[in-house]
């Protein structure tokens, strides 16, 4: 491509996004990248997104949603296979979710054993050459992703579990927090691609009963507020992650986990 000051544009235009779907366990996730909707805390419709699920080994969250999804991916070899597929058939789906990250983390570690020969990644000659070629995995993942959403105008979800880790302030003291359960940066370089990031939790109050002292401690309960609602965090706290770039910086910060609620939040920041 030639590059001239012809070529220069200030248009401004809204991309399919590439979203990042995380949170505790069994809270939605899996339902709220589907596309669902959901009435008096039932679920009502799914699929408004128009999916397709690349389900992972060991995460068969979709098997009871009905909607569309291709066959568990067991193998790096099979999750590129399926990825080239979308972008080489035509077809009608508008929203790919891979199902989980968290899944694929150990089935890229378990293709860079089998290419170095080794039992972990971390044994592979070289300083940090395992963790480069798990790196080097995840890009060729989300370049795929990448030009399905340049060429087929398609939506990318990527869905993650969480862990507490304590975060390192430079400023004061160190404090816990939510983060992507993973474990070699691929974390940062997922967060650093996505158009957004969400996180998924309940709502919990502690109660307090007794009092500290000496020789004991009070007992604390944690009770949801809500009844069992389930909520996403469109910003970033310090006590997890979240964000986003353009349009997706102006959500509210908290919505119900809901895709038609969610699809309305954007359309009314787009305005």
């Amino acid at each position: 491509m030639a590059i001239s000051l012809e070529s220069i544009s200030a248009k401004k235009v809204i991309k399919a996004p590439r979203i990042i779907v995380i949170g505790t366990e069994k809270i939605g996730k899996t339902t709220f990248a589907a596309g669902s909707r959901f009435e008096n805390g039932k679920l009502a419709e799914i699929g408004m997104n128009d999916p397709i699920i690349l389900p992972i080994k060991g995460e068969e969250g979709a098997d009871a949603l009905g909607v569309p999804m291709f066959p568990v991916c067991k193998t790096f070899a099979e999750i590129m296979e399926t990825l080239a597929v979308l972008y080489s058939s035509d077809h009608p789906y508008k929203t790919v979710v891979l199902d989980s990250a968290s899944a694929i983390g150990p089935i890229i570690q378990d293709d860079v054993c089998t290419e170095f020969n080794v039992s972990n990644v971390r044994k592979v000659q070289g300083f940090r050459t395992g963790e480069s070629a798990v790196m080097q995995r995840w890009r060729t993942i989300l370049s795929c992703l990448d030009y399905l959403r340049e060429e087929k105008g398609m939506t990318s979800i990527i869905i993650g579990h969480v862990k507490i880790k304590k975060h390192k302030n430079p400023e004061g003291d160190d404090w816990d927090t939510f983060d992507f359960d993973m474990e070699m940066g691929e974390a940062d370089l997922m967060k650093r691609w996505a158009d957004l990031i969400l996180f998924c939790n309940t709502k919990v109050t502690v109660k307090k009963e007794g009092t500290d002292s000496q020789f004991s401690k009070a007992k604390k309960t944690g009770l949801d507020l809500t009844g069992g609602q389930r909520f996403m965090y469109t910003q970033h706290r310090p006590a997890h992650p979240g964000g986003g770039r353009g349009i997706f910086g102006a959500l509210p910060y908290e919505l119900p986990l809901d895709w038609s609620v969610f699809q309305a939040a954007v359309a009314e920041a787009a305005k």
